[in-house]
Parts: structure tokens; C-alpha cells; sequence
């Protein structure tokens, strides 16, 4: 067995067995269920208001209850959501070991930091791939009970790859908030991170400078960022790809020669 599979194993079985990476696929599968009862109320108000729920949250849900406004916010569900989850459990995966000051002990055996930090990448792309991955498929799940119509295959096949490819450049983008986690010595710096590219990359769409900053684009291939957004082009798809691999270069490179002893 290879330093790094051994590696992998040691930080999957850690994941495993802890509650976080359960408690964030929990978490980010409350928001099918949540977009499932918008659709609810939107498609028979007045049922909804004899079972209790306030006829404004329809007005809040916007549109009507078909399949195109579900996978509409599905989508901002997976973007958001997940990107400020997935976020905090790669801030888990790498400020752990400083919180629970473990990380003098990671740091002595025989395996070096590049390996480590390579194996707690790959954790966290399989883990966020897998969540990401079940809550699309529980978002259309909870569209077929509520009955929803306007399907068409296109449109769900068209969906599917824009959630897919935007949860993709979400993972892509993780080593930045590994970096920040890693500098900050724990949690909170990369989850703090995660809120911030999430406030600007709003900011930023509205005054149409989203297809240059690598946290709105996978917004804007998602369809989240809503009509006239601005289109993603091969090079705002570069910019991400260019910014995750040399967020993993800054991360190995710290974790190498940082001074680790705080």
C-alpha cells in the first residue's frame, strides 16, 4: 500500500467516524425538503393556508410550482448552501488537527505534509461529491411526490449537468479554504472565508464582474445568479481551475514550511 492510499484511509476513517461530514450532508439535505414545501404551497395556496402555512411564503418562493422553478432553486440550494457547507467541513478536515492538537502528532510520523495534505483534499472532494450527488438526486425525489408538472427530460438532463458541473468548481475551489483554515489554526478563519466569497460574489454579479471572481462563477453556470448574470466563458472556468490548483500549491507549500508549534 502507497503513503498516500494509507493516507486516504486514515482521513476517510477519521471522517467517517466523526459527525461532521453527517451533520453537513444532514444539513444541506434540509434544503430540498425546504424548496419541496415552497412548491407545496405554491401549487395549491389554499390548502396550504388551511394547513397553517402563511400565504406570503409563496410570495417568497417566487414563480410557480413547476419542475423549472424546483430546479431553479435546487440549484441555488447546491451553490449556496453547499458552498458554505462544504466549506466548513473542509475547514473540519484541516483545522481539526490544530483545535484537537493533534497536529504535532500527524506531523512526526513518517509520511510527509504533501502526502497528508493531498489525502485530506481527496477526503473532501469524495465526501462533497457524494453530498452534493444525494441531494440532487433527494430534490428530484421530493419533486416527483409533490407532483410536479413541467417535466421534460431536457430540461432535467440541462439542470443536472449545470448543478453538477457548478458542485465541481465548488470542490475545485476548496484548498483556498484549507489555506484559511490551515493559517487560521482551526475552523472559524476558513468558514469566515467561505461567508465572505459569498457575500462578494453577490456584490460582484450585480456590477457584472462576477465571470472574473472564481466564487460567483459556479453561481453563474448553475443559474443561480439568475438571467443576464453574465455567461461563463472558457476563461472564467480557467480562472477557477487556476485559482483551486494554486490555492493546493499555497496549502502544501504552508503545511511543508510553516512553523507548526502554535
Amino acid at each position: 500500500m502507497s503513503a498516500l492510499s494509507a493516507a486516504v484511509g486514515v482521513e476517510m476513517l477519521k471522517a467517517r467516524r466523526s459527525r461532521v461530514p453527517w451533520l453537513v450532508g444532514v444539513g444541506l439535505s434540509l434544503a430540498p425538503l425546504v424548496v419541496g414545501l415552497f412548491m407545496v404551497v405554491l401549487k395549491d395556496p389554499e390548502s396550504a393556508r388551511k394547513m397553517g402555512l402563511l400565504g406570503a411564503k409563496a410570495q417568497l418562493a417566487g414563480g410557480t410550482a413547476d419542475w423549472t422553478t424546483m430546479l431553479s432553486m435546487l440549484a441555488q440550494a447546491v451553490v449556496i448552501g453547499g458552498g458554505v457547507l462544504i466549506a466548513f467541513l473542509t475547514s473540519w478536515v484541516y483545522g481539526r488537527e490544530f483545535s484537537d492538537r493533534t497536529v504535532r502528532g500527524l506531523l512526526a510520523i513518517p509520511t510527509s505534509r504533501t502526502v497528508i495534505v493531498t489525502a485530506k483534499a481527496i477526503v473532501v472532494t469524495a465526501w462533497g461529491a457524494a453530498i452534493l450527488a444525494w441531494v440532487i438526486v433527494l430534490g428530484f425525489a421530493v419533486g416527483l411526490a409533490v407532483g410536479l408538472p413541467g417535466w421534460s427530460e431536457a430540461v432535467a438532463v440541462d439542470a443536472v449537468v449545470r448543478m453538477a458541473v457548478a458542485g465541481l468548481l465548488v470542490l475545485t475551489l476548496q484548498p483556498v479554504t484549507a489555506l484559511m483554515a490551515s493559517l487560521g489554526r482551526g475552523y472559524l478563519a476558513g468558514l469566515a472565508w467561505a461567508v465572505l466569497t459569498v457575500a462578494a460574489s453577490q456584490v460582484l454579479v450585480v456590477l457584472g464582474w462576477g465571470t472574473a471572481f472564481p466564487w460567483a462563477i459556479p453561481a453563474l453556470v448553475s443559474g443561480a445568479a439568475g438571467e443576464g448574470a453574465g455567461e461563463v466563458s472558457a476563461a472564467s472556468l480557467a480562472v477557477v481551475v487556476i485559482t483551486g490548483a494554486a490555492g493546493l500549491v499555497a496549502l502544501a507549500t504552508w503545511w511543508r514550511g510553516a512553523d507548526q508549534s502554535a
